[in-house]
């Protein structure tokens, strides 16, 4: 489920007062129902983020006290909101309650938009045999996630892994490895790796080890007499 109103009725007791006695202008409902339809158009705004208080950030919209929670920020993890004073950053209406006099706001979903759409770009510009030197991320019973730099990533399926069958990608990988990888396959958004078809295939060097040199045909006698040749016969 996702998050509501009372996932962050604490932060915002914390971060906000009632404006007056809790009656609105004109110009305060226009805002409110403003923010309404922003919520339920989810259309980007711009703010400026003008305080910094316990659990987040506090912005100006049309006059109203907006909240962004720490957790809507960005989609990394954050301790510390005060590098975001006085930054501008775009957002959009998660809750809006007039009665309350509580608005929130969000970056965290155009901040996810616009990471899918590089993403998009930048797997767009991959081609199937491209060779990445990338680093094991995560190994996972069916394969193993491939960092390949750049915010990409790919899977490795464990039958890619090695010519031999293993039970499981540690047997022959661990994470923060350094390998080098095969592009195989591009497809609905995701990339197929293969470490295997970049090694010699050991069943090809056991040949070659035990490889058994045939002489040429003329060279090989064979008449009984070339395959009696310095045997002598007691009678």
């Amino acid at each position: 489920m996702g998050e509501t109103m009372k996932d962050y009725e604490k932060m915002l007791e914390e971060s906000y007062s009632l404006m007056g006695d809790g009656v609105h202008d004109t110009d305060t409902l226009l805002a409110w129902r403003r923010a309404e339809e922003l919520k339920e158009s989810q259309e980007n705004i711009t703010v400026i983020v003008s305080e910094v208080v316990k659990g987040g950030v506090v912005a100006d919209f049309e006059g109203i006290r907006a909240f962004i929670p720490i957790s809507k920020l960005s989609l990394e993890r954050i301790d510390n909101c005060d590098s975001f004073l006085g930054e501008e950053l775009e957002v959009r209406v998660f809750e809006a309650d007039m009665d309350e006099d509580k608005l929130i706001l969000s970056a965290k979903e155009i901040l996810k938009e616009k990471q899918e759409i590089s993403r998009k770009k930048k797997i767009s510009d991959v081609s199937v045999g491209q060779v990445f030197h990338g680093v094991v991320a995560t190994l996972k019973d069916y394969g193993a996630f491939i960092d390949l730099g750049d915010g990409l990533s790919g899977l490795v399926h464990i039958s890619q892994i090695s010519h031999k069958r293993i039970k499981h990608p540690g047997v022959v990988l661990k994470e923060g490895q350094e390998v080098d990888v095969k592009v195989i396959e591009i497809k609905d958004g995701k990339i197929s790796l293969s470490i295997k078809d970049l090694l010699d295939n050991p069943d090809d060097l056991e040949l070659e080890e035990n490889e058994v040199v045939i002489p040429e045909s003329e060279e090989i006698g064979t008449s009984l007499g070339d395959l009696l040749k310095g045997f002598k016969i007691e009678s």
